[in-house]
């Protein structure tokens, strides 16, 4: 029904809890009693009891099936426990696969991120859960409950099990005959549902570029291809049921007219009419219900769940099941990096733009670095600042160009070796619940609590670890400013062993004079920084600046720039930023 690998996938996650899969089948068992007794007990009660005129023995060989049924009914809750304990850590695997394998290809060099990711993890999650659990519940109500009931069949007349095992056996050949065919359709459905998002998503990220370019129409096809693909794979699984109908007819219905039609042959043999009822129940309410659950479970939650786990798969491959490798435990001391032999950062040639038709927000841009320098890039919103952070970082690619840290080349770095290379901090810090301490080792888990201790003093963060309660306190970014987020994540960048930090406004929270006291601190320690400014003050305290206005790019120090641009002159008079000269002043400076 499936791909090897979705198999092995399904093999390994029941075998990784076989107590629990255990504990399912021994309740499934229990609750299987009343199949497995129900038309001997029926047969009893109308040969022994009502037909023979003993009313009371009648009603006794009911009362013990009545019994059976309430053990039954007290076994199936204890079966959905025991499901739970099987399908929810499996589940997590998938889930921590997905998140970790979007994470992976969203940050690597060269990466993007993936639309799609966001339809694995809710939707398709979602089916994954459920019909893994509809399997499992199909698959052992099958086994327990038709088994137990051509066992009844078999007590009581070995030719009656016959009768009706072979109409049974055609319908399940007719069925899995039409398998493939069923996991092909629906294969199709789920990736029309998975390219119509990735469309839809386009489309709806796109629409200034759309409208400005007066593309509305192709986009609006397009989505609406995308949207009758997908309406078209939905109603041949439709049709699909009626190969489903056409098994289940034969292999549930059929048995019960060939009862039928042989009773009168079967009592002529000395079947009781007892027997023959008994036989009836047993295809009625045993073998009917599960080869239909069988069939409705296999043929729609089945070729579902093999289907978008197969595509998960496929999306984010495993070598050993869904549960990823840890990550690699960072390098315990920051590398030796040799002053002069390579710069800290070269861009040659790069260009980049937002989509085929946008204007470039980059055009073959060039920048050396010198190791140690310290760089602020200056300019209005939109002109491209974090665009440059994140090429720098290797977050994004270049449509052309180059970029190069320390003479490797971003573009061919895995995401461990780029990660040892370079630290983003974006605008929005990230602080996860924890204790201090683990948020400040984040980017150096072997910093002792005394380093920890002299950074924080460095940064001016010794108030904010006071306020939470010092290093062991746990930390709730929910109840953090903005600003003590920054601060945190400051500190963790800054005890971070790579050679260069990029801050992409990463103190705009902070008042000048902190602002200040953790540009100092980056400004000392080993390494170069680039600085994307935000006050006028971050940008004098770096050596030099690099202008962006959506123009060719000007740097320059701060003299060199106010005789060389009028928007950086624009900038500098239009900042609001205690202790700077004011824009006459500045002008006379320059």
């Amino acid at each position: 029904m499936s791909r090897p690998s979705v198999r092995r996938v399904t093999w390994r996650a029941l075998r990784a809890r076989r107590r629990a899969l255990a504990r399912l089948c021994g309740w499934s068992l229990v609750e299987s009693l009343p199949a497995l007794l129900a038309g001997l007990l029926v047969a009893r009660a109308v040969d022994e009891g009502f037909l023979a005129g003993r009313l009371l023995n009648g009603l006794a060989w009911l009362g013990a099936l009545a019994v059976a049924v309430l053990v039954g009914a007290a076994a199936t809750g204890r079966t959905y426990r025991s499901l739970g304990a099987v399908v929810e850590p499996f589940r997590d695997d998938v889930a921590a696969q997905v998140v970790r394998g979007a994470l992976r290809d969203a940050t690597r060099a060269g990466g993007r991120p993936d639309s799609a990711a966001v339809t694995r993890l809710t939707h398709q999650m979602e089916i994954i859960r459920d019909t893994f659990a509809g399997l499992l519940m199909v698959a052992r109500g099958f086994l327990f409950s038709a088994g137990a009931a051509l066992l009844g069949l078999l007590a009581l007349a070995p030719v009656v099990a016959a009768l009706a095992a072979a109409p049974l056996v055609a319908g399940l050949a007719v069925f899995l005959a039409a398998l493939p065919a069923m996991v092909t359709h629906q294969r199709a459905y789920v990736r029309a549902g998975e390219q119509l998002g990735q469309s839809a998503a386009a489309a709806l990220a796109g629409h200034r570029d759309v409208l400005a370019c007066g593309a509305q129409a192709r986009v609006t096809a397009d989505v609406e291809r995308r949207v009758s693909a997908q309406a078209a794979a939905e109603r041949t699984l439709a049709r699909m049921a009626a190969i489903r109908s056409l098994s289940l007819g034969i292999g549930g219905w059929l048995p019960l007219v060939v009862l039928l039609v042989a009773a009168p042959w079967l009592v002529g043999r000395g079947m009781t009419a007892g027997a023959v009822l008994g036989a009836l129940i047993y295809v009625s309410t045993g073998l009917q219900p599960a080869l239909h659950t069988l069939v409705q479970g296999l043929g729609g939650g089945g070729l579902r769940y093999a289907v978008t786990l197969e595509n998960i798969l496929r999306a984010y491959p495993v070598s050993d099941g869904p549960r990823l490798p840890a990550p690699a435990t960072r390098a315990p001391h920051p590398p030796t990096r040799p002053v002069g032999r390579s710069p800290a950062v070269e861009v040659r040639g790069l260009t980049f733009r937002y989509g085929p038709s946008a204007r470039p927000v980059l055009q073959n841009f060039s920048l050396t670095l010198a190791e140690g320098e310290h760089l602020a890039v200056v300019g209005p919103s939109g002109a491209g600042k974090s665009t440059l952070a994140a090429l720098l970082a290797g977050l994004v690619p270049p449509q052309t160009g180059t970029v190069h840290l320390a003479g490797a080349t971003v573009a061919d770095a895995d995401p461990s070796t780029l990660g040892g290379m370079r630290v983003l901090v974006p605008q929005e810090a990230y602080v996860f619940t924890g204790s201090l301490a683990d948020n400040l080792r984040y980017l150096r888990p072997d910093a002792d609590d005394h380093t920890l201790e002299a950074t924080l003093d460095a940064l001016g963060a010794r108030a904010l670890a006071t306020r939470l309660g010092g290093l062991a306190a746990p930390v709730a970014p929910a109840l953090l400013s903005a600003g003590e987020r920054q601060l945190i994540a400051a500190v963790r960048a800054w005890l971070a062993p790579a050679p260069l930090v990029i801050l992409d406004e990463a103190t705009c929270h902070l008042d000048p004079a902190l602002e200040a006291t953790v540009e100092d601190a980056f400004s000392r320690r080993p390494g170069s920084l680039v600085v994307i400014a935000h006050r006028i003050s971050s940008a004098l305290r770096a050596d030099r600046m690099l202008v962006l206005d959506g123009d060719e790019p000007v740097l320059g120090t701060h003299r060199e720039l106010m005789a060389r641009s009028a928007t950086y002159r624009m900038l500098v008079g239009c900042w609001d930023d205690p202790g700077v000269p004011s824009r006459a002043a500045s002008t006379r400076r320059g």
